[in-house]
């Protein structure tokens, strides 16, 4: 899976630096009895050149930890210095705890095996004649139950205090079938190696903390269970996603992060300028310093770019420059907004998914829509279960049951004015007022969804032209668009998209009646001079895919680490 993962996905470099993993065998010593206990992978070697001195490295700190001590430091830097200049060693993927407990018998087919854990120290508790460490190392929910007893080589560092919870170590031993109820596996250990230890003051104990509290503490909450497995379903969710497109012909597209271009046309973008000192020097620049023209006005021609300059909202109009030309294009990436909202649906930065099909309707877009949801949610049930059944229990009871309905339901469609209609007769006071021409608020989409539709998901599509952005196709009957927007149960709107007015009159008169700049768009006018053709395209908020598929109630808490409103924190 994962070298499927690595040939899927988009072709960003790996780095890996010398002396900084287990992974880079070349320093053990050729008579080591513990030999590497994860099954060799067949890879391709990295051909890594660098020009870094040679130092002593983790390799050989652990390999010497695992040595009888007959072997000194002198000997370690005479090994190395006689090995410089040979090839990097192979990569090999390192044996961890969802390997080991991830099969259909958990881990009792790998009994007797001698194995090496590595991670950091989610629990420990010392008993008269024996401690048990709760050991995680990421890649599964499950932790691994480790059992020492005090003739354990290492055994002094548990008796010291240096084995903490937060302490990361190197762990080796026999797996054995677990005597206790909780796992059917556990590491009977014979060696234990204190990697980092971890201060006393660690903030994440055993006990439950806010997530309001683990936000002020991001650098660590991915230790947390919650957090844990909302990074790896938010991982097999990107996976996901290029997998789809890939599969299905498209093309991924790096857009642009700064544009001139307000794609939305809402103007709450954030400026890029260095018309203002960067770093320390900012915060003591007078406002006289920023460069004016006689009319007192910002003088851009002196900015980097010479002119005003922002970050992204959408990568969607650079996508369809390229799908212009090869055909079915998407872009992932990050997109920014400077909305100044405080709510548990927002973010000022965040990832949007946006593909754009050539030769393509409304009718096609809402097609792939559909089956890209479909196949993504299908991912993450058939491929996150443990994740998945630790949101069910403890995030959002049904949620599994939830995603089975949008994985495997037929979605329905319903035009914006049939929908106006459906919520004025609903007999349900909605704190926003409805009238033909509106803007649908967050609760009319889950009301339609949730209630009037039992939970199946919904496209609302042909929206009043007002309420949408210039680039959206206009319909016969001049006053709505060929757009849509998906809604599913608890999200509401969920993927936005449209069919992009492809016909140069109807476009430039749009660009006028909102009083748009067609200087700023004449590159975008260009696509419908030369070789026009229908296209298609919608949009995801990445973080919402995220929220929908976990049940995380805050936005916030479904990315690494969250820009908002006062906060830019890590």
């Amino acid at each position: 899976m994962a070298a499927a993962a690595a040939a899927l996905a988009p072709a960003t470099p790996l780095r890996y630096k010398p002396y900084s993993t287990l992974r880079f065998l070349s320093f053990y010593s050729k008579n080591l009895t513990t030999p590497r206990l994860s099954p060799p992978l067949p890879r391709r070697p990295f051909q890594f050149h660098s020009t870094v001195p040679p130092k002593r490295c983790f390799c050989s700190v652990v390999s010497a930890a695992l040595q009888s001590g007959e072997r000194t430091k002198t000997e370690f830097q005479e090994k190395k210095v006689c090995e410089m200049g040979n090839t990097v060693g192979e990569f090999r993927k390192k044996l961890k705890i969802a390997d080991i407990k991830g099969g259909p018998d958990g881990g009792l087919d790998r009994v007797g095996q001698t194995l090496v854990v590595m991670g950091w120290v989610r629990t420990l508790r010392v008993q008269s004649s024996v401690t048990f460490l709760e050991v995680n190392d990421g890649s599964c929910l499950s932790n691994m139950q480790c059992v020492m007893n005090s003739d354990a080589e290492g055994y002094d560092q548990v008796e010291s205090g240096l084995i903490a919870t937060g302490a990361s170590i190197w762990v080796q031993g026999t797996l054995v079938a677990s005597q206790g109820a909780k796992q059917k596996v556990e590491l009977k250990v014979d060696k234990v190696v204190v990697v980092g230890q971890s201060d006393p003051s660690y903030p994440i104990q055993k006990k439950r903390v806010s997530r309001e509290f683990l936000r002020t503490k991001a650098h660590l909450r991915p230790r947390t269970n919650t957090f844990g497995a909302v990074a790896r379903v938010r991982n097999a969710l990107a996976y996901a996603t290029h997998k789809f497109f890939q599969e299905n012909g498209f093309v991924w597209i790096s857009s642009p992060i700064i544009t001139a271009s307000d794609c939305e046309g809402a103007g709450e973008q954030f400026c890029v300028t260095t018309l203002i000192p960067s770093s320390r020097e900012a915060t003591d620049s007078p406002v006289r310093a920023i460069p004016n023209t006689k009319d007192g006005l910002i003088d851009w021609s002196q900015d980097f770019f010479g002119k005003p300059a922002f970050l992204t909202v959408s990568g969607q109009l650079n996508a369809e420059t390229y799908a212009t030309a090869l055909s079915d294009v998407y872009t992932f990436g990050p997109t920014f907004r400077a909305e100044n909202s405080n709510t548990t649906r927002h973010l000022a930065e965040f990832w949007m998914i946006e593909p754009e099909l050539a030769f393509a309707d409304l009718n096609d877009d809402t097609a792939c829509a559909t089956a890209y949801l479909q196949y993504v949610v299908r991912h993450v049930l058939d491929n996150c279960k443990e994740d998945m059944e630790f949101f069910n229990t403890w995030i959002e009871k049904g949620i599994i049951d939830r995603l089975n309905d949008v994985a495997e339901k037929d979605f329905v469609q319903l035009p914006y004015t049939d929908a106006i209609e459906l919520l004025l007769k609903a007999k349900k006071k909605f704190e926003f007022p409805l009238k033909w021409g509106c803007d649908l608020q967050s609760e009319h989409e889950r009301y339609i969804t949730e209630e009037a539709f039992n939970g199946c998901p919904v496209i609302i599509r042909d929206y009043p032209k007002e309420i949408k952005a210039f680039y959206m196709r206009q319909n016969d009957d001049g006053r709505t668009v060929a757009a849509m927007d998906m809604l599913v149960p608890r999200v509401g709107e969920l993927i936005g998209g449209s069919q992009r007015e492809e016909r140069l009159e109807y476009l430039e008169n749009r660009l006028d009646e909102l009083k748009l700049s067609k200087e700023s768009y004449w590159w975008y006018l260009d696509l419908r001079r030369y070789g026009s053709v229908p296209h298609a395209g919608f949009g995801l908020g990445f973080e919402r895919l995220v929220q929908f598929a976990t049940g995380i109630e805050n936005i916030r808490d479904t990315i690494p680490f969250p820009r908002t409103p006062g906060s830019a924190e890590f």
